[in-house]
């Protein structure tokens, strides 16, 4: 029997998250994120919490939008900055949002390590820098590691193509980016998606993400967002 349960809105699907939650957020930059969740989130109110993402928002709509409606106690990201991060920028400014900056692919292993159950593990990346300092190290072969943990979440929001009913899922393309590792990661992750067939509708050999590890879907119609710049 799956244990996936299917939801017929994002507002129902998201009631899971609570006040100072660590919410792992897909996307990288647009491609790939959750807005329909997001939205669902920001009226769901539920507040302190900590985000977990590539980057900290573009423009006005989706993470964006969720650090500028006051949810936002912290965030772990790689790219906190760029032209359109004007939302995380001033709140970084006022000191209304703390920032732990993770390089990329420690932050996709960091989470991969999470779902896999391991407890910490050396990565080179970072040894030598700010990013460092405070980590234990240690020398292998003549080559300097920082100790690095997992990030784990309470619960995951990504987006998927599609879904079948027992939770497998397949993406497209970029669109994919970190949706695996925080299904993984995540003790409850939340996935819409732009269709859900029947069980076995999927060829196996195509799912990217067992359903052993979704617990609800929503099915919502494909949004495409685009952003101007900077204000």
């Amino acid at each position: 029997m799956s244990r996936t349960q299917i939801f017929a809105s994002p507002d129902e699907a998201v009631g899971v998250v609570k006040d100072g939650d660590t919410v792992l957020v897909g996307g990288f930059g647009l491609a790939g994120m959750p807005f329909d969740l997001i939205d669902a989130l920001i009226r769901h109110g539920a507040g302190g919490l900590t985000i977990v993402s590539n980057n900290a928002g573009n423009g006005d709509v989706g993470l964006a939008a969720l650090l500028k409606a006051g949810r936002v106690r912290r965030i772990l990201c790689s790219f906190p900055r760029q032209v359109d991060s004007y939302v995380f920028d001033d709140l970084y400014r006022r000191g209304q949002i703390e920032l732990e900056v993770v390089p990329q692919g420690n932050l996709a292993e960091r989470m991969r390590a999470a779902g896999a159950g391991i407890g910490a593990f050396y990565c080179p990346t970072g040894v030598g820098t700010p990013l460092a300092e405070g980590k234990e190290t240690r020398t292998i072969d003549g080559r300097d590691y920082v100790l690095e943990y997992p990030i784990k979440g309470d619960v995951a929001l990504i987006s998927a193509h599609a879904a079948d009913t027992a939770g497998n899922l397949v993406y497209r393309k970029t669109a994919r980016n970190f949706g695996p590792v925080m299904a993984a990661a995540a003790t409850t992750t939340v996935v819409q998606v732009a269709s859900i067939v029947d069980a076995g509708g999927i060829d196996p050999e195509a799912v990217v993400t067992p359903g052993i590890y979704v617990d609800r879907v929503v099915q919502v119609e494909p949004r495409h967002y685009t952003v101007q710049g900077a204000r």
